[in-house]
């Protein structure tokens, strides 16, 4: 008679440092991004200008995503890290003490690289200590500690107020935080190996688009929605707390919702998982227009929506765990950030077009389209593979 296998065990500490330092960045991101805006438009800097200074920082995440993993393998998980957090601390104290906007490019450059290395490798780290049967519970909570930091920082940002030296002192604080628990698992951080395969950022995301599709089409709805849906609202007549209770509402979603889809995905199929996840988001965005902006019906749509199509970077980071290992899933999780970055660029534009062909509702069609998209191409693959 045969002892049962035993599972591999899992390295909670390590899990648990990874979790903890993204949790930091979340909450100094969140500070930074709006903070940088304020201070541009003191400046008397163009909201042109404004978006494509912070355009910059998805570009430095196009450009040094592939070379990451070779990064990750040459320098190792936990001091690559510690670069970045030391690089985005320094590059966002930069910003206060540099008067002129042309250097504000570069700067803006090093920052989105750090904060591209950040999320490459924590993502990473994340999914390689993760066991294949606890994944999704493990992603889940990531996704919901990462929300509250988001969620977080405008809050700290309005206390501490967008004048003089404190919200940067408080941004690098942050930073510098997401360092403790990184040196302390450090040591548990996964290694990666030479990659023999020959699969490249590209060659993968044709490999797995149900998962590397995912973080593009969130990232364009994210960001579409985030910029748009409180003009929406204005737009339908809401005044500008009501819209931009709305929008919290949403968020909310975030929240609420990255736990029980990440649990979900521990007991279904990932990719029919995602596939629902769209659906739901094609109908919630298409029932938008037709609900009365100021009814409780649409703070559930757009709470619901929102927190289910979260769930396609929650569950996407899943599947991409459970598929690839080693090298592979290092390239994977650069492919799914630089994805997701482009989208971050692709989406507002979308959006805002929509929303002036057709206003306001093109801002409703736009991001159901997005979704729209998604459904077609994850259904295609499921059916392909039957």
């Amino acid at each position: 008679m045969h002892a049962p296998a035993l599972s591999p065990p899992v390295n909670v500490a390590s899990i648990a440092a990874a979790i903890a330092a993204i949790s930091a960045v979340g909450l100094g991101l969140a500070l930074s991004i709006p903070l940088l805006a304020f201070e541009l438009h003191d400046r008397g800097i163009s909201s042109t200008w404004i978006g494509i200074n912070t355009a910059v920082g998805g570009l430095a995440t196009i450009a040094l995503a592939p070379f990451l993993p070779k990064l990750v393998r040459r320098i190792g998980a936990g001091p690559l890290l510690l670069a970045a957090i030391l690089s985005a601390a320094i590059s966002l104290l930069a910003f206060k003490i540099t008067p002129s906007f042309i250097l504000w490019f570069p700067l803006r450059f090093i920052f989105g690289a750090a904060l591209c290395v950040l999320f490459v490798v924590s993502e990473f780290w994340i999914n390689a200590a993760s066991p294949n049967h606890r994944r999704g519970l493990v992603i889940g909570i990531y996704g919901t500690v990462l929300s509250m930091g988001f969620a977080g920082g405008p809050a700290i940002l309005s206390l501490v107020g967008t004048q003089g030296w404190a919200p940067y002192l408080c941004g690098a604080a942050f930073f510098a935080l997401a360092g403790i628990p990184v040196l302390i698992g450090a040591a548990g951080a996964p290694a990666i190996e030479e990659d023999h395969s020959g699969g490249g950022v590209w060659t993968l995301m044709r490999i797995a688009p149900a998962a590397t599709l995912a973080a593009f089409i969130f990232g364009a709805v994210e960001t579409g929605m985030i910029n748009f849906l409180p003009l929406y609202g204005l737009r339908r007549g809401l005044d500008a707390g009501e819209a931009a209770l709305l929008l919290t509402v949403a968020e909310l979603g975030n929240v609420a919702l990255q736990l029980p889809l990440g649990l979900l995905s521990d007991r279904v199929d990932r990719r029919r998982l995602l596939l629902g996840c769209g659906i739901i988001g094609v109908l919630g965005s298409f029932l938008i227009p037709h609900l009365a902006i100021d009814s409780w019906a649409m703070w559930i749509a757009a709470f619901l929506t929102t927190g289910i199509v979260a769930g396609l970077y929650t569950v996407g980071l899943a599947l991409l765990g459970a598929r690839f290992n080693g090298a592979a899933l290092a390239t994977a999780n650069a492919a799914f950030v630089m994805l997701y970055s482009i989208g971050l660029t692709v989406g507002p534009t979308a959006v805002g077009g929509g929303m002036q062909l057709v206003d306001p509702h093109g801002f409703a069609w736009v991001i159901g389209a997005f979704l729209l998209l998604y459904v077609l191409v994850v259904a295609g693959q499921i059916w392909r593979d039957r």
